[in-house]
């Protein structure tokens, strides 16, 4: 069916959720399993630089939700038990601004922005439709999601193709109208489970453990979704008429050990999820609008996970309202070519609150500055995994976050600094702080100052 083109571009926002660049069939000739991402590179402008704005997923995707850094939107941590994962009701989200500029708004998938709290569900904050879940991971096949509000039990499909299905039917529904969709894929988050066919072909390659053939198997399966999304925008006839973005919330897992090892090929990038280490916060991300830009193209132009929401902006010429400056900029020269303003980036996150002493980074030009992670500050008593696996099964039973006493952890006397040249040294291997002392110095009054900023508005309101 061929639909009349609205006068502004639909949007369709992909979030794949600890998918890395050696995930990406493009990125790693070792595996042949993303043939729609693949077109989507063929096809589009791939950002070669584009960092998520934490290594771990409710921060980033609240950046992604509002152009600001999380700290600021009360986004501190994953952990929806306690409401670490709460998005302030006073922030605007990316679905606030297109509802108000006439679109019809979409989410299907993982929200984990509120999973507690009436106010804090995505029909609440912008989104006309929802079908997914609200916290920051989900069973594949004996899940519980919602429509709205209503309540779905598994019937068994596995939940990457419900969510894919679902995506489908959204565009046919609201082809003739202009529309924003955020379809975020809980793939390849644990518990890690997928079709035992798929993982077979993959163990079957005799090259991978098997927790990396469940997580290939899983990718595979969102890609034949995303095939299907990309389809059915060219059956419906809009397909020049809609940008479509695909991208990570942040780095690989890369935890497990033995045949539950997680690690894989990423780019020999240093760490992975949950450090601020090129691994834990490069994404790989491309951009796809036929109509505009050119074919099978490349930026290397430094892109935040704050920047999204202005470039929409800018994109669809939409009107923002809100009274909240934003931290990210316009990055849609980069889209066709053009480069971007010098500009200093930010990045912190622990467990439970922030303490700028452990996992914080700051780049300022090719200099990056770190305080190297420590993992007492990272890691998770026993007490909260349980509570965390609880509120999956049993939702009825946090219909407040939790206040029990967070566990007291040890005072970091002095951080732990490194320093790297990431345009010569992109891995991260030699550091260079000790033989950068002004350097440092100067950087590291800038992360304190923006740090103090941030903080200062989180407990604000």
């Amino acid at each position: 069916m061929r639909h009349e083109l609205p006068t502004k571009p639909n949007v369709i926002f992909i979030l794949a959720d600890d998918m890395g660049y050696g995930d990406f069939s493009a990125f790693n000739p070792d595996i042949q399993s993303t043939k729609a991402l693949d077109s989507l590179v063929r096809d589009g402008v791939t950002l070669t630089n584009c960092y998520s704005s934490s290594p771990v997923c409710a921060p980033s995707r609240a950046s992604i939700m509002t152009g600001r850094y999380p700290q600021r939107c009360g986004v501190i941590d994953t952990l929806e038990a306690r409401g670490f994962d709460r998005l302030k009701l006073s922030e605007t989200t990316m679905a606030d601004v297109f509802h108000d500029n006439g679109y019809y708004t979409g989410l299907i998938g993982k929200w984990h922005l509120g999973a507690i709290g009436e106010g804090y569900h995505p029909n609440k904050r912008g989104f006309d439709y929802f079908f997914g879940f609200r916290g920051g991971w989900n069973y594949y096949y004996n899940y519980i999601v919602e429509r709205n509000g209503q309540r779905i039990v598994s019937d068994g499909t596995y939940i990457t193709d419900v969510f894919s299905n679902e995506a489908v039917n959204f565009i046919r529904d609201n082809a003739s109208r202009p529309f924003f969709l955020h379809l975020a894929y809980n793939a390849p988050h644990f518990p890690l489970e997928a079709p035992l066919e798929m993982v077979e072909k993959y163990k079957a390659i005799g090259k991978y453990t098997s927790a990396v053939c469940k997580v290939y198997a899983m990718i595979e399966c969102m890609d034949i979704g995303i095939g299907r999304v990309l389809l059915e925008l060219k059956n419906q006839g809009i397909e020049n008429n809609t940008i479509v973005i695909f991208t990570s919330d942040n780095g690989p897992d890369f935890e497990g050990n033995g045949d539950d090892c997680l690690r894989r090929y990423n780019c020999d990038f240093k760490g992975s999820k949950m450090f601020t280490y090129e691994g834990g916060l490069k994404v790989p991300a491309v951009v796809r609008w036929p109509s505009k830009f050119s074919k099978g193209v490349s930026s290397k132009e430094i892109i935040h996970g704050n920047d999204w929401l202005p470039t929409l902006i800018s994109l669809c010429d939409l009107k923002y309202s809100a009274s909240k400056k934003m931290d990210g900029i316009d990055f849609s020269r980069a889209l066709q070519g053009q480069s971007l303003a010098e500009r200093t980036l930010f990045w912190h996150w622990n467990r439970f609150q922030p303490n700028l002493s452990c996992n914080a980074a700051i780049r300022k030009r090719n200099w990056k500055m770190l305080h190297a992670p420590i993992p007492e500050y990272l890691s998770l008593p026993p007490s909260e995994i349980d509570m965390d696996i609880e509120i999956k099964s049993y939702p009825e039973r946090y219909k407040k976050v939790s206040v029990k006493p967070i566990l007291e952890r040890r005072k970091i006397a002095v951080p732990i600094v490194e320093m790297y040249d990431i345009s010569e040294d992109p891995c991260e291997k030699k550091n260079v702080a000790p033989s950068e002392p002004d350097r440092v110095q100067s950087m590291e009054k800038q992360l304190q100052d923006w740090f103090a900023e941030v903080e200062s508005e989180r407990l604000s309101d």
